[in-house]
């Protein structure tokens, strides 16, 4: 398969990372069908998107006519069979359990034509362990995009043994129409790289944290001030979702079974209590509704 024949991308999974994926594949060209289950996602993920580009054209980011043929080139549908059965891409976008995206998979190799390359936006899970869950192990690789994926212009494209050349090649070329620089990994290893060292800032921080060095607050100053870090770890913690970096620990602990890797106990208490940041408007702060800008 060549670049030109991606023609139609179908992006499964339509939360604070799916929609957003979606449309950079709209804007850069492709016929896009985003998919979830749930049409009250979807609804709200094409608002979401509409108040983005109405912003965008605002700012003379984006000119009225690219937004409506980006909308014209950008459906939105429940059915799993529709979104897989005629795209030449498709991309993963759905909770990080590594059993969810292994059923996933499953379904998408018996649904999607036998040239579809199946790329997992898996933040820490390596695309080998999703991989053998299908027939086409040569066809699966990571595309880990960073949120919000409209803002941030990084890509990391990760290799397992089995992934072929031609399909860390095609995904690089799909990273570049859509106008992302991609970074590819010929080696993979659970976390990936930026998540690697952001964890271990993260897990520093929490230790501090929770033995009463500091507050929360206070060390998202220091990392702010001191180290100039745009946000503290705490408000990124809140940014990204609390719950996303909890799994995240999960399967890391699940892999390796090193007590280093377990959620800390005061990120599974406030995914117990429903307070995962910003999307909630609860986390370690407590936000306004609307108050992330894109």
């Amino acid at each position: 398969m060549k670049k030109e024949d991606i023609q139609q991308i179908s992006v499964i999974g339509a939360g604070q990372m799916g929609h957003q994926i979606a449309m950079l594949c709209a804007l850069g060209g492709f016929e896009t069908i985003l998919q979830d289950v749930q049409e009250t996602a979807l609804e709200k993920a094409e608002s979401t998107l509409h108040s983005i580009m109405d912003k965008w054209v605002k700012k003379s980011k984006l000119t009225e006519e690219a937004k409506q043929a980006a909308f014209a080139r950008l459906k939105f549908t429940s059915s799993l069979e529709r979104a897989a059965s005629h795209a030449d891409f498709i991309i993963e976008a759905v909770v990080e359990k590594l059993d969810v995206k292994r059923e996933l998979f499953a379904r998408l190799d018996q649904l999607a034509k036998p040239h579809a390359i199946l790329a997992s936006n898996s933040s820490t899970i390596v695309n080998s362990l999703i991989a053998s869950a299908t027939n086409r192990e040569d066809k699966v690789v990571n595309m880990h995009f960073f949120f919000p994926p409209l803002v941030m212009d990084c890509v990391e494209v990760v290799m397992s043994d089995q992934t072929s050349r031609e399909t860390a090649d095609l995904t690089m070329e799909v990273c570049k129409t859509i106008n992302r620089t991609a970074v590819l990994l010929k080696k993979e290893i659970s976390g990936f790289i930026a998540n690697r060292i952001l964890g271990a800032l993260q897990r520093e921080a929490v230790f501090l944290y929770e033995e009463g060095y500091a507050s929360y607050e206070d060390i998202d100053i220091i990392c702010r001030k001191a180290l100039n870090h745009p946000i503290g770890p705490f408000e990124l913690m809140d940014l990204s979702g609390i719950d996303v970096g909890y799994y995240v620990m999960q399967q890391r602990f699940a892999e390796s079974g090193d007590p280093a890797d377990k959620p800390f106990a005061c990120i599974e208490q406030k995914v117990r209590e429903g307070n995962l940041g910003r999307k909630t408007g609860k986390g370690w702060y407590t936000y306004q509704k609307e108050e992330v800008r894109k």
